[in-house]
């Protein structure tokens, strides 16, 4: 059903939004600037205008994803720094922050596992400016005594980002066989009730030097 809500989102913004849309659909090979000027209702010259090329909309593309998991894991390392007391009960999984802060039918999701799986330069870029941005959230967590940096930080920031992102890369396979979206909200409350334990005590259920 079409939206009787007005779309007051500034042109520029929705040719943006429909061409991560459209690229996440189809990759931005299959992807022409005349099918992302039509599904934003502008025309081809007004893409040009506003980003060059489709090189230069991919770019703006990969920075405003790339903003948005700036934000999303700004809350995995400190869910008390947009207002109120810092609750560590409230630290979770960059799945966790996708599912609650992205609407489901984001094209998000569906973006940064096309891209990443691709390679090339473009899903190259996008995993690094990821790790990176793991990297300071785990840095943050260990700050605040919510987690160990352990004996090898990049690994263990590596292997954090690489489990959250399967779940986004794999989200239809993982609903085939779980019968359930994992990204919804009972999804996450499923998902977290196993991995969260896995990620505090390991696989046997104790701490490191208790067994």
């Amino acid at each position: 059903m079409q939206s009787l809500l007005p779309d007051d989102r500034t042109a520029r913004a929705r040719i943006r939004d429909e061409a991560l849309r459209l690229f996440g659909d189809h990759g931005p090979d299959a992807v022409t600037l005349r099918d992302i000027a039509a599904a934003a209702g502008v025309s081809p010259a007004l893409v040009v205008r506003h980003y060059g090329s489709k090189d230069g909309l991919r770019e703006a593309v990969d920075e405003h994803v790339a903003r948005v998991f700036e934000v999303m894991l700004t809350q995995v390392s400190d869910p008390g720094r947009a207002g109120g007391p810092f609750d560590p009960a409230a630290v979770s999984s960059l799945a966790e922050v996708v599912a609650a802060q992205l609407p489901a039918d984001s094209a998000i999701p569906a973006y940064v596992g096309r891209m990443l799986l691709a390679g090339g330069a473009v899903g190259s870029a996008l995993f690094r400016r990821l790790y990176e941005l793991s990297r300071h959230t785990l840095t943050d967590l260990s700050l605040a005594g919510l987690a160990d940096e352990g004996a090898d930080p990049l690994v263990r920031a590596a292997f954090l980002l690489v489990n959250d992102l399967a779940v986004l890369i794999l989200r239809e396979r993982l609903a085939d066989v779980l019968g359930i979206d994992p990204l919804s909200a009972a999804g996450m409350r499923r998902w977290g009730a196993e991995v969260l334990p896995i990620y505090r005590a390991g696989l046997t259920g104790m701490p490191p030097g208790q067994g």
